[in-house]
């Protein structure tokens, strides 16, 4: 299948060509702004889809909207009836498609080109006025206050804000490509217009504050919410601006003669994630705790996890490695330690069900001992 995509450069075409990439039954056909004019007849004449994501949006004069947006779309609209083939197209409009201004109006108007080819010629036309779109490669300190923000915060620049208060609309580039793709593969379809889903509402002081919290999690270690919604949308967006020496950032560790304990991760609400070594014959815990919980994995290395409870004493021992991986429980009310019985250095994971509060650290100091 042989793919045209028009505006093949920008922001959506990008994240648009890398999906189709992963394909090996899409052949993608280009053009760009600076592409002849002349070719796009030879390219529209092989193409059995047609992507049209080129525009103009952010001019030098008022007049290059209608000739970026409307008298474009006329050509290809004539180069498609001129093909003799039935090829479906795809436009990217805008919501400013309602509105009576120029840009609104020239993207309308090739919104009504399209409609006529489909009237006149029986192609599959779908529409889609799309709100702002956010997410990687978008170009920043242009048109989207996301992409601004992102790549701003991400290299440590001031970011300019007019309206707190004032909200926007967003859709996320992942959403839009997946959308645009289930259009190609006929699962989803427009009379003419489709809508991607989700769309978010946020305040441009809302963003801000979400995009610097991500930016502080590095310190306090504390991660948002980043699993699902608008926060995971963000949270990539963001990371997708940071520059290459700040793809790490360091994380503390406490060493002794057992070994050492790292740091990596502490959530808002899930616990924290943290890693330990010792070293041959090394025991480390001999305490318990009455509501905090725990899991270990042995990473490397042999282990013998003791248990003791705290009232019957009653004794129960146990032996993980590496090799046949193993999730441990601490229970409250049992005192517990962990040996390394192995020859060389062990290395475990360790999460706890709640962040450590020096102030009510709920961890109580008990010999386990060997023997039942």
């Amino acid at each position: 299948m042989k793919v045209l995509i028009t505006g093949a450069n920008g922001f959506v075409g990008k994240n648009l060509i890398a999906h189709l990439q992963e394909r090996k039954d899409v052949e993608v056909l280009r053009f760009c702004r600076e592409d002849d004019i002349g070719s796009l007849h030879s390219l529209v004449s092989t193409a059995d889809f047609i992507f049209h994501l080129a525009g103009v949006n952010r001019p030098q004069n008022i007049e290059e909207f209608k000739t970026g947006n409307a008298d474009f779309t006329q050509l290809l609209c004539a180069a498609v009836a001129a093909s003799g083939r039935n090829i479906p197209l795809l436009y990217t409009s805008s919501i400013q498609a309602e509105f009576d201004n120029a840009y609104g109006s020239s993207k309308r108007e090739a919104e009504d080109a399209l409609l006529n080819l489909s009237e006149q010629y029986g192609n599959d036309v779908h529409l889609f006025r799309l709100p702002n779109v956010f997410g990687k490669w978008a170009r920043p300190n242009y048109n989207s206050a996301v992409a601004t923000f992102c790549y701003n915060i991400a290299n440590k620049l001031p970011v300019s804000i007019n309206d707190a208060y004032a909200k926007i609309i967003l859709v996320y580039i992942d959403d839009v490509i997946n959308s645009f793709i289930s259009v190609m593969d006929g699962n989803q379809s427009g009379d003419p217009f489709v809508v991607v889903e989700p769309h978010y509402s946020i305040t441009v002081g809302e963003l801000s504050a979400q995009l610097y919290a991500f930016k502080e999690s590095r310190q306090s270690m504390i991660a948002e919410r980043v699993g699902t919604g608008l926060v995971r949308a963000l949270y990539s967006t963001y990371l997708s601006y940071l520059p290459p020496e700040e793809f790490t950032y360091e994380v503390p560790k406490y060493g002794d003669a057992r070994g050492v304990f790292v740091e990596m991760l502490k959530t808002k609400d899930s616990g924290q994630f943290s890693y330990f070594t010792a070293h041959p014959g090394i025991t480390r815990g001999g305490h318990y705790h009455h509501t905090k919980t725990e899991k270990f994995l042995v990473i490397v290395g042999k282990a013998c996890f003791r248990f003791r409870h705290i009232i019957s004493g009653e004794f129960y021992e146990l032996f993980t490695e590496g090799d046949a991986p193993q999730v441990v429980e601490t229970v409250p009310g049992w005192s517990h330690d962990i040996t390394n019985v192995g020859d060389s250095e062990m290395i475990v994971m360790l999460w706890a069900n709640e962040i450590f509060d020096r102030e009510l650290p709920d961890t109580y100091t008990m010999a386990v001992g060997t023997k039942a």
